[in-house]
């Protein structure tokens, strides 16, 4: 609470401000030409017809390619359903292989017309702050502390598919109070204090002293006339110096003032009051813990008839003690983090302040991830003094200047500089520390660790012998399990698995510990290709997975025994690969059936990059729909609608490839009686019976297509922001880097970090 008390917080993030530079692009003329030569004769050929004025989706209006060029969205879509084979439409002309990747052609070098060699813009990231997982990853590897940033929080939104992309994460009023409370906790947990000195304390009315009864009492007092004594006794809780105050006056009377004697059995001192006004006494007496007495008497009476009273009057009486703060002795319970961050004391030519500048800024420079400035040191270490001066321990001003660092923004937020573009137009590098701070978070999900620091602070980061070996490093330690966990479990969705409820009549099988097995399944696979460096189709048709006993029971797998993963082979098994996994295909279906639909839709978004576009309204849900049948036969019903047909005709075939699979992922031949057909054929012909020979076309005619899917996810994923049509020339390299290596996981994780997006700041458009 000291912290909130002593120091303002204000969380305001500069705006980066970037001098705005135009992209290079290709030759208008030249652009012109081929639209008018190549382009249009074909767009009126298989387009027009449907997409003339007044259609819903009006292409005919574009009649130059500069007019193509500002409205890129349509043509992006129009591109993926060409791509796709559902446009042109069954009934409309037929588009041979050759022309459809001529069309494709032309309009990529329209739609996505961008100088690949004169300095392509690179891109702008806002301002990111760190998600729930960020956050608690980097409290845990900079002060050893697990905090669990849930409960309380609010949640992280999502775009483009994932919780870390900095236009959607914002910083409600109310997050800023959690983190407040949060860096209280953390810190009360990283470093160890003893428990607070108590006090003990009476105050005691003279009225109800010992004795006082013998005494005249009144208007707030007690008058001892004579030689008397009264006593205050109370039980002591522990042994320390006390201090008793005692207010007092006196009528006074002959040669000398008024005394008062204090005795505590150990200490007798006399004490003079002089004054018929009221004055506090304080004497200080040690008491031993146990039933002590501290008896007051009146020891100079003095008195003659009609001339002079000598008098003592007691007006209020106060004991109080405060236990002497306890030290941290070898044997208190001190914690790891204690001892890690707190790595200096103060002691012979090592003053408070040198020690604070010493603990807090090497903690500062880690979690800013960059070298903490001198007047941040400064302002951190008068912040621990100010604790100090007001009767804190040396550890408790560290407490609160540390809760003062990990509510800053340079904490809280990935800060990076603003920088401007050179004269000739060339996108500035981000710096090694914030290129440290890039990669970790993409690998780790967390803070750079002291390696990458020291690359940073030697300006090594950038050399690719370096930077490759340690790439591979962290693609092996342990913390790349959250790269894992947060990348491919939101690529995959598999935390849609949380909310799927699969009939429990008709799937007895499936319970709350298979979810989490499948999931595991999924996670340990995905793990698996990544630090084997194996091609990335591998996670579309490896001939392995990872199993304990009681998945492999679910599956009916022999052989795996015990609770712990091992890999385990699918050779001549109707499994293998992503497609064919339980939490793939469960979070795909519907609670009582599976769902050819959502198992085509997400192959499209997921795997090719291809998502369909929204179902036009007033179309009924199938089962609210009037079909009859067989599922196979409603679906080819509900695609007899000319507003469903064009996305059905491309996920349904996708999705009964599938079938073979139940709404959990159990292999089963038939269903309701009938044997499946697993067969599908897609609108540009190609065709396929079952998971096998789905995987193959994925595999072989659309190994690139997926390579390119998975890179651009992993870049969005990287640099926190959607991708734009300039970041082509990156997606085109880094696939290229891929394919050189034969689709190795490792080079596309190179290729992601190597590229301009990543390294460089560019602009928005």
């Amino acid at each position: 609470m000291y912290f909130r008390k002593s120091v303002g917080l204000k969380l305001s993030c500069a705006a980066f401000v970037v001098a705005a530079c135009g992209v290079v692009r290709a030759d208008d003329a030249k652009d012109a030409a081929a639209f008018r030569a190549q382009l249009a004769p074909l767009l009126r050929t298989y387009c027009y017809d449907c997409h003339g004025p007044g259609s819903e989706v009006e292409l005919e209006k574009y009649r130059t390619a500069a007019e193509i060029k500002k409205d890129r969205g349509v043509w992006v879509r129009a591109m993926a359903q060409v791509r796709l084979g559902t446009m042109p439409p069954e009934d409309g002309e037929t588009l041979a292989a050759e022309t459809r990747n001529q069309l494709l052609t032309l309009l990529d070098g329209l739609v996505n017309s961008v100088d690949c060699v004169s300095n392509p813009n690179a891109g702008k990231v806002a301002l990111r702050r760190l998600n729930r997982a960020e956050y608690r990853n980097t409290v845990r590897d900079l002060t050893g502390v697990d905090y669990e940033a849930s409960e309380g929080f609010p949640g992280d939104d999502v775009g483009y598919g994932f919780d870390n992309i900095g236009d959607v994460l914002s910083m409600p009023p109310l997050l800023i109070e959690k983190y407040l409370d949060a860096a209280e906790v953390i810190t009360g947990e990283a470093i160890y204090t003893p428990p607070p000195s108590r006090v003990f304390e009476v105050d005691q009315d003279p009225s109800k002293l010992i004795g006082a009864s013998k005494y005249g009492a009144g208007s707030g007092r007690v008058t001892l006339s004579s030689h008397g004594t009264v006593a205050l006794e109370c039980d002591v809780p522990f042994t320390a110096t006390y201090t008793v105050t005692i207010a007092a006056s006196g009528d006074q009377g002959g040669d000398e003032p008024v005394k008062m004697r204090v005795d505590s059995g150990r200490l007798r001192k006399v004490i003079e009051v002089p004054k018929e006004t009221v004055e506090d006494f304080e004497l200080r007496l040690r008491l031993v813990r146990g039933t002590r007495r501290v008896e007051i008497s009146f020891i100079n009476d003095y008195y003659v008839p009609k001339k002079a009273d000598r008098n003592l009057h007691l007006h209020h009486v106060n004991l109080r003690g405060v236990e002497k703060r306890a030290l941290i002795t070898a044997d208190a319970k001190i914690p790891a983090s204690h001892q890690k961050l707190i790595f200096v004391t103060p002691g012979g030519k090592v003053s408070p302040d040198q020690a604070s500048a010493e603990i807090l800024g090497r903690f500062a420079s880690r979690a800013f991830r960059r070298p903490a400035s001198s007047q941040e040191v400064e302002r951190l270490v008068e912040l621990a003094a100010q604790v100090r001066a007001d009767s804190g321990r040396f550890e408790e001003g560290i407490q609160v200047a540390i809760q003062a660092v990990l509510v800053s923004p340079h904490f809280l937020f990935k800060v990076e500089t603003p920088k401007a573009v050179d004269a000739q137009g060339k996108m500035p590098l981000v710096t090694q520390y914030e290129l440290a701070t890039r990669i970790s978070y993409f690998l780790w999900s967390s803070m750079p660790d002291d390696e990458l620091l020291l690359l940073a602070h030697r300006g090594q980061l950038r050399e690719p012998a370096r930077l490759l070996d340690k790439i591979a490093r962290m693609l092996r330690d342990p913390r790349a399990n959250r790269f894992v966990k947060n990348f491919a479990g939101q690529w995959l969705q598999l935390r849609n698995l949380d909310q799927v409820r699969p009939d429990a009549r008709k799937f007895d099988v499936f319970n709350d510990e298979i979810r989490e097995l499948m999931r595991r399944e999924t996670l340990t696979f995905f793990a698996g290709v990544m630090r084997g460096n194996l091609p990335v189709t591998t996670l579309l048709d490896g001939q392995f997975t990872y199993l304990n006993e009681q998945l492999a029971k679910f599956y009916g797998v022999a052989g795996v025994q015990g609770p712990a993963f091992r890999r385990v082979s699918l050779e001549g098994t109707p499994r293998g690969g992503l497609l064919t996994q339980a939490s793939i295909l469960t979070v795909t279906s519907d609670p009582t059936r599976t769902s050819p639909v959502k198992r085509g839709k997400w192959i499209l978004e997921n795997l090719l990059n291809t998502p369909p576009p929204p179902a036009p309204p007033n179309v009924p849900e199938l089962e609210k729909a009037r079909l009859t049948g067989t599922l196979r036969e409603r679906m080819e019903q509900h695609r007899a609608n000319p507003a469903c047909a064009a996305c059905h005709n491309m996920m349904d075939p996708l999705g009964f490839a599938l079938e073979n699979y139940d709404a959990v992922g159990l292999w089963r031949d038939r269903e309701g009686g009938e044997e499946i057909d697993a067969s599908g054929k897609l609108p540009d012909g190609t065709k396929f019976r079952g998971v096998g020979e789905l995987r193959e076309m994925l595999v072989t005619e659309r190994k690139d297509q997926f390579t390119r899917c998975l890179a651009e996810k992993l870049l969005i994923y990287a640099i926190g922001r959607g991708t734009e049509y300039y970041d082509k020339c990156a997606v085109d390299q880094i696939v290229l880097e891929a394919q050189q290596h034969d689709y190795k996981f490792a080079y596309l994780i190179a290729g992601i970090i190597n590229s301009d997006p990543f390294q460089k700041q560019g602009y928005r458009e």
